[in-house]
């Protein structure tokens, strides 16, 4: 466990910086797909077949999304991306890209909280982190991963990187 705090502890001191750019959350959602369902009572909508989602320097791309709105509640939709992997990407606010794939990603807007599960991989420059399972508070700049049952979680950290801060 002390292992695994520590490489995550030195996974977040590569980027003192943001790793979101800070204005993305303000900026409207805009989805295409092939094909898309509206399940009006449980305010849902459901997108299939090369799905792409745009939300200022946000990107999800993803064979499966699924919009949920709750009731009376604008503002706080919950994205859900399928894949094999569905991907992610946003810029930060320093000009440096952030990504990440895996089979699953959960993103709930107001929160501004991202959970990549199964086979979940988040890189930024040349270093990455790849887990079971990541979750990551996009305003406090938190991560965490998470291996699973049996597996363990995986961190490459590039020395220039670790040199220039």
């Amino acid at each position: 466990m002390k292992l695994l705090e520590i490489s995550l502890l030195a996974c977040l001191c590569v980027s003192t910086a943001s790793w979101a750019l800070s204005s993305d959350t303000q900026q409207p959602l805009y989805i295409n797909a092939d094909s898309q369902s509206l399940d009006m009572k449980n305010n849902q909508v459901t997108f299939n077949g090369d799905v792409t989602l745009k939300q200022g320097s946000i990107n999800i791309q993803a064979d499966k999304l699924i919009v949920i709105r709750p009731k009376n509640k604008e503002g706080r939709e919950i994205i859900e991306a399928y894949g094999n992997p569905a991907r992610f990407s946003q810029m930060t606010d320093t000009g440096e890209t952030l990504k990440g794939k895996a089979n699953k990603l959960k993103y709930e807007v107001a929160k501004e909280f991202l959970r990549m599960s199964g086979k979940a991989e988040l890189a930024q420059d040349d270093s990455l982190i790849q887990s079971e399972m990541i979750t990551y508070q996009i305003s406090t700049q938190k991560l965490m991963a998470d291996g699973g049952e049996n597996k363990r979680v995986t961190t490459i950290l590039q020395p220039s990187q670790l040199n220039n801060k």
